[in-house]
């Protein structure tokens, strides 16, 4: 494990693999880097790979108050660090953190942007949800209602209740909770409504891959498509038969041929 201090002063803890194009990983919500390990190692078969544990998670630490541009200047920090070695880095985004990546490429000196599945709402009924979900993880979390606030995430991300009231018994449980607060960092960066924001992502002019899974609900194919139509000379690619769960190979094989490496 390696840190960086982010200019507010947060530690952020990364692990360094592999050899090749510089790539950092950002994660999505309710998780620390070990969750992502698998695509990391996969990745850095080919690739030095910057698996990193975004604010408030793993042991990276905090500084409030927060805000969205404090993690943008999170992966300044790492982009130094890593521009230090070889001379600049990609960003991979997965799914909200994909989002967050989309936005530091926007202001940052990134040499590649991919992003996986971001999930963006592109119809009335998917805005109404999201407002909602922010009233209520929000509401959770200003309560200090950790349980609550997880399990408010759990139902929106669609997992069904008895699936809810097993992770209850697991001991996947207190380190969710453990990361609760850091919820309402991912639906930050996802914006009012989970609408793409096309103004920032028009500002992207680093090459971009948009990944979706062929398997995964409309949804996100749809939420997929609206942020490559967004930003400037975006390609979109399916991954047939993979879902949001995507396959670390598979994954890898893919950045592969975007790299052309």
């Amino acid at each position: 494990m390696t840190q960086v201090t982010s200019p507010d002063g947060t530690t952020i803890a990364y692990d360094r693999l592999g050899a090749g194009t510089p790539l950092i990983l950002v994660s999505g919500a309710s998780v620390h880097r070990r969750a992502d390990a698998h695509i990391a190692e996969a990745l850095a078969e080919t690739f030095t790979v910057y698996n990193y544990d975004r604010r408030g998670r793993g042991d990276s630490t905090d500084t409030q108050p927060f805000a969205v541009d404090r993690e943008i200047e999170d992966i300044g920090a790492l982009l130094d660090a890593a521009s230090h070695e070889r001379g600049g880095a990609a960003l991979v985004g997965l799914s909200s953190g994909a989002v967050l990546a989309a936005r530091a490429a926007a202001v940052l000196p990134v040499s590649a942007l991919v992003m996986w599945e971001p999930p963006f709402m592109t119809d009335d009924a998917g805005r109404a949800r999201a407002e909602e979900y922010t009233r209520d993880l929000n509401a959770r979390l200003d309560d200090g209602d950790r349980d609550g606030a997880l399990e408010t995430f759990m139902r929106y991300v669609g997992v069904p209740e008895d699936a809810i009231a097993g992770a209850r018994q697991s001991p996947y449980w207190p380190a969710g909770t453990a990361l609760a607060p850091t919820l309402a960092y991912d639906d930050a960066a996802m914006g009012e409504g989970s609408v793409v924001p096309v103004d920032v992502f028009g500002r992207i002019s680093a090459p971009t891959l948009v990944l979706a899974g062929g398997a995964s609900p409309e949804f996100l194919h749809a939420g997929a498509r609206a942020a490559a139509d967004a930003i400037p000379d975006a390609r979109l690619e399916v991954l047939e038969g993979q879902t949001h769960d995507v396959d670390a190979q598979v994954f890898a094989k893919a950045l592969r041929g975007f790299f052309e490496v």
